[in-house]
């Protein structure tokens, strides 16, 4: 692994001392660089050191071309070389030469640059040696790869054969995070130098320039940390007035923190490979390390480059792989969980009656469902006000769609509350409207961090003065709290693939629910109207009937026959019902077309004047009448006198049997409504048959026993339901009976 001072993420590739990283001027003394301008062939830069392997002074080699420098079948090949019309910026081996002084073997290396070809020329191992066995090499390398199956087992695969070949002491495989931090993921090492498995680095070791540099040039090998760097001559190119881009140079000198940091860390040699990505972006380094200086030949460090590259990919088909099953699981519970919500008349009851398959969908220890001012919660989940703060929360933040974080705790407000059983939270939003979402949550994960060397001080530490600044590697542990485990891609996709579904979900609920409401009213209209019609059409004839069976009685004949007298009597009643119930009827039309018109009314004044006209029916009896603090509420006054005045009406006539006869009147204050009740001793009911009290034409007790329509509470029920509260019952045989009804706080008018 390599690194570099801390530096401010600029984006630019400073090196930190004032040199461009990728024009540093200078290269390492192991090697000769020169430059020629590709259009001329002259040399028009070259390294300080070429005296001892070409036998000149570079003052004395500036101005030529390379046949002038190399003779015979040396120039040949090299100009061959370089004429290929494939060479680019990544360098090339062109050949192997002797030495002009030395009569050494050069390994020639090359590759072009903003119109500038620059040849590099590195001691070689004896030509006479066989050549490297890449073929071998590579084979059995890529078998056992293609055998290790998770990401860990491939990195461990890579560092074993990358020691092998290179020789090096230690071979690291390092991962950056998505905050660029550095985790060691496999490593093989021998005796000589310390371990660095498990440790982390922090991402100011290797900054952002230096990141960007490994994205440009895959391999950067240095052979000695403690060398002197070599200038070029002269330092700026003569033709284009610009220092030499040496971003893709074999030699190219490493900024003076890089090699502290390497010395901090006792390594005197090292290659550093790029593991990059699909789309470039660098996923890790293979860092060789050894403790003396070595020099590496050039075919030892193109086959570690292959080598890499080969891991690279392995990897990356790896983790799709591992994504893939993934989302083929996820997919499978999303499917099974969208069938539950689809089979329910109330969707969210497919996800509360299966909470095993919706905690698994996002290996949460808890969820929460909220929709329409309804919340369920299934395992292990923070408290029902601190849910609804934090749905508050996403709304302010502008949260939409998709939210996850790992953290939970450092975002939100006094966030140290989530800590254990929401330090990691996925929520979809299922509409943009209400306080609507599907919430998950993980527990907190507490982990020990083992850094090399303290993080913070890495942090702290001044840019301008931290390459001279020795850094300890001694491990520094650090617990993290508040943190849970991070949410995969997979899992976020096919959260965000399960929100759409819902969606349809609810949309297509909505458009049923809408044609289904359309189709209601209009039969209620037509209901209504019909009802109206009978009602006001049939009046007239009960009144009639009424009239003449009353003529009839005062006749001389039918006064003389007790019977016809009983008959007369029976007409007169039954037509006298039925009036009542016409009117009735007429009345139960009503509420479902009358406006509602709520006002701020008092409730106590409302059921005194009820009371009050309801003297007659409790004349000549003894009633017990109790009536609390009933408040003030928003309502109709119209309607809701008439809920009044059939609860009380059936009180005072269900207590008709009882010589000491109890009713009793009371308001209860809840969160957002009001709860009403009228209680009684009078007959009462099964509480099994309460719900069918409210239905129209509903009664529980005979005629004879107790007169009425069966239409009362049925005007109670609309009547409420239209102010948006509820209505119930309770009662026992022969102990009495207690209807509630609920206001909300606010009633909107229509």
């Amino acid at each position: 692994m390599t690194g570099a001072k801390r530096v401010t993420e600029t984006g630019d590739l400073n090196s930190g001392n004032g040199e461009p990283i990728h024009i540093p001027v200078s290269i390492q003394p192991h090697g000769v660089l020169l430059a020629m301008a590709a259009r001329t062939g002259c040399i028009s830069q070259i390294s300080a050191n070429t005296g001892p392997l070409f036998g000149m002074e570079a003052a004395e080699i500036l101005g030529r071309r390379l046949d002038q420098l190399f003779a015979g079948e040396d120039a040949q090949n090299l100009a061959h070389g370089l004429e290929n019309p494939l060479l680019d910026e990544n360098p090339r081996h062109l050949v192997t030469v002797t030495a002009p002084g030395s009569g050494e073997a050069l390994s020639a290396t090359a590759h072009r640059s903003n119109g500038v070809s620059i040849v590099e020329f590195e001691p070689s191992a004896d030509p006479r040696v066989a050549p490297f066995p890449y073929y071998p090499v590579v084979s059995a390398v890529t078998s056992r790869l293609k055998k290790a199956g998770s990401v860990e087992a491939i990195a461990q695969v890579a560092v074993e054969e990358v020691r092998r070949i290179a020789g090096f002491d230690r071979i690291l495989v390092y991962k950056f995070d998505e905050d660029w931090n550095g985790s060691i993921l496999a490593e093989a090492a021998g005796e000589s130098m310390p371990s660095f498995r498990h440790l982390r680095f922090v991402a100011s070791d290797i900054p952002q320039h230096t990141r960007k540099l490994y994205e440009m040039n895959r391999l950067h090998f240095i052979a000695d940390a403690s060398y002197e760097a070599v200038p070029l001559v002269p330092p700026i190119d003569p033709v284009t007035n610009k220092p030499l881009d040496l971003s893709f140079a074999t030699l190219r000198s490493a900024p003076p923190g890089h090699l502290g940091y390497l010395r901090d860390m006792g390594v005197a040699s090292s290659i550093c490979v790029s593991l990059l990505a699909d789309n470039g972006r660098v996923w890790g380094l293979l860092a060789c390390h050894h403790p003396a200086p070595r020099r590496v030949p050039i075919h030892v460090r193109t086959a570690c480059d292959v080598l890499a590259q080969i891991v690279a990919n392995q990897i990356e088909m790896a983790e799709q792989r591992e994504t893939y099953e993934q989302r083929l699981r996820l997919t499978s519970l999303a499917a099974r969980l969208l069938r539950f919500a689809a089979e329910e008349e109330y969707f969210i009851d497919g996800l509360t009656k299966h909470p095993d398959e919706t905690l698994e969908f996002a290996n949460a220890g808890g969820a929460a469902i909220l929709h329409e001012g309804r919340m369920t919660l299934l395992g292990a989940c923070p408290k029902v006000e601190d849910v609804w703060r934090l749905a508050d929360w996403l709304i302010e933040q502008g949260r939409e769609e998709i939210y996850h974080t790992d953290c939970l705790p450092h975002e939100i407000p006094d966030g140290e509350q989530f800590c254990e059983r929401a330090s990691g939270l996925l929520a979809i939003s299922i509409s943009k409207l209400y306080r609507s979402y599907i919430l998950w949550f993980r527990p907190e994960m507490v982990q020990t961090v083992s850094w090399a060397g303290n993080p913070q001080e890495a942090e702290n530490q001044p840019s301008d003065t931290r390459p001279n600044m020795p850094k300890s590697f001694e491990t520094w542990n650090h617990t993290v709290h508040g943190r849970s485990l991070p949410w995969t891609e997979a899992e976020l996709q096919a959260a965000g693939e399960l929100r759409n579904a819902v969606i349809g979900i609810v949309l297509r609920k909505a458009e049923e629910l809408g044609a289904l409401s359309a189709e209601l009213q209009r039969s209620n209209r037509e209901l209504e109207a019909f009802s109206y019609s009978v009602s006001h059409d049939l009046r007239a004839p009960f009144r009639h009937i009424i009239g003449y069976s009353e003529l009839l009685k005062e006749s001389p004949l039918l006064q003389a026959d007790p019977t016809n007298a009983r008959y007369l009597n029976i007409i007169i009643q039954s037509a006298r019902f039925a009036g009542t119930l016409v009117d009735n009827l007429l009345s139960f039309s009503q509420v479902g077309r009358t406006k509602l018109r709520p006002v701020r009314l008092h409730m106590g004044q409302l059921v005194r004047e009820v009371l009050n006209d309801l003297q007659q029916e409790m004349k000549g009896r003894e009633i017990e009448l109790q009536v609390g603090a009933l408040g003030e509420v928003q309502g109709d006054p119209m309607m809701l006198r008439l809920v009044w005045q059939n609860l009380l009406q059936n009180a005072i006539k269900y207590t008709r049997k009882r010589e000491n006869a109890k009713i009793e009147i009371q308001c209860e204050r809840k969160e957002n409504e009001s709860v009403f009740f009228v209680r009684d001793n009078g007959v009462g009911f099964e509480q099994a048959y309460a719900d069918k009290l409210f239905g129209v034409f509903q009664r529980l007790h005979r005629m004879e026993d107790f007169e009425g329509t069966g239409i009362g509470l049925a005007n109670v029920r609309r009547i409420i339901a239209r102010h948006g509260g509820r209505t119930w019952a309770e009662g026992e045989v022969d102990r009495g009976a207690t209807f509630y009804f609920s206001l909300p706080e606010t009633v909107r008018g229509e």
